[in-house]
């Protein structure tokens, strides 16, 4: 049996965003539904790349298609929690990053939630990638990790 690796700590992410969950965020089981987690890695990201001028989801010429997600889950998280999550860049290409996102129940400093996606910078229009602008680079090089 494979040991179960230990979830991460807010130390160990570059940016944080923090959200309230909401009533209809819980499923039957009285915890956030899986789904929810990938809404709040998505939005935190695109958040992040939009107040930062590096998306423009109206009419920028180039978006951001996530191609792989994946996501490990330490403990549950319920409505009415205040939920942070902790953003770094694992892997920086010249047309695809690699986030890894942590997600912090209320204060709490371990991970209830930990994941990936990989973004892919493409043409709006082709839906080809293309590299990465200068400022696009300058934003995600500092939440660069090392592996």
């Amino acid at each position: 049996m494979a040991k179960r690796e230990t979830p991460s700590r807010r130390s160990d992410y570059k940016v944080f965003r923090t959200t309230g969950l909401r009533w209809s965020d819980n499923d039957t089981y009285g915890h956030m539904n899986n789904v929810v987690h990938y809404t709040l890695f998505d939005t935190a990201v695109n958040a992040f790349l939009i107040e930062n001028g590096v998306l423009d989801i109206k009419a920028g010429t180039e978006v951001f298609l996530v191609v792989e997600t994946g996501c490990r889950y330490h403990a549950e998280m319920t409505f009415p929690d205040q939920v942070t999550a902790g953003i770094r860049v694992a892997r920086l290409g010249s047309s695809s990053v690699r986030y890894e996102i942590g997600l912090f129940r209320n204060d709490e400093d371990v991970a209830a939630a930990e994941g990936f996606f990989i973004h892919v910078n493409v043409d709006r229009l082709s839906r080809r990638p293309v590299p990465f602008g200068d400022k696009a680079r300058e934003l995600l090089e500092p939440l660069l990790v090392e592996a």
